[in-house]
């Protein structure tokens, strides 16, 4: 697969990829309702946990608007049922080990760990919308106050 740069405007990629709890999610197949797909660097990591903490706190918000909460990184899926089950996250977590949604999507960035460069997830945010176009995009996400921007832009594409 090429690698290229989904934004806002563009139609979702027909991928499958391994998740947790259960089976495999093709963003394709989940059109009909809006989704928003966050990609982070590791599970059980200290901003990976805020992160997806406040979008569990979140989630009754974004289910009054028909949106899915699912979230994406290289980890296995037992580290996912790990992290899924300490934090008591009640959505799907995808498993994308050979990176491929990660490079639809083109979040695999360099970056400095400890005075090296490393390959790693840059913290994005997309919201998908029912057709599967991408609405909004966030990359190098900041953690706090994230979730609640992701929360006023789907308000604000569903009033319109």
């Amino acid at each position: 697969m090429a690698d290229y740069a989904l934004n806002e405007g563009d139609r979702v990629p027909d991928l499958s990829v391994p998740a947790w709890p259960e089976g495999e999610v093709n963003l394709r197949e989940l059109q009909g309702s809006w989704v928003v797909l966050y990609f982070y660097p590791k599970d059980s990591t200290p901003g990976c946990t805020t992160e997806s903490c406040a979008f569990r706190d979140a989630l009754e918000d974004f289910r009054q608007l028909d949106a899915e909460i699912i979230g994406v990184s290289r980890d296995s899926l037992s580290s996912h049922q790990r992290f899924a089950e300490k934090q008591e996250l009640p959505f799907r977590l995808l498993s994308d080990s050979d990176e491929a949604l990660c490079k639809a999507f083109d979040v695999i960035q360099m970056k400095n760990m400890y005075g090296k460069q490393v390959r790693g997830i840059e913290r994005s945010t997309f919201l998908i919308d029912p057709a599967g176009m991408v609405r909004r995009a966030w990359r190098k996400v900041r953690v706090k106050g994230h979730v609640q921007a992701v929360l006023e832009a789907l308000q604000e594409l569903r009033a319109d």
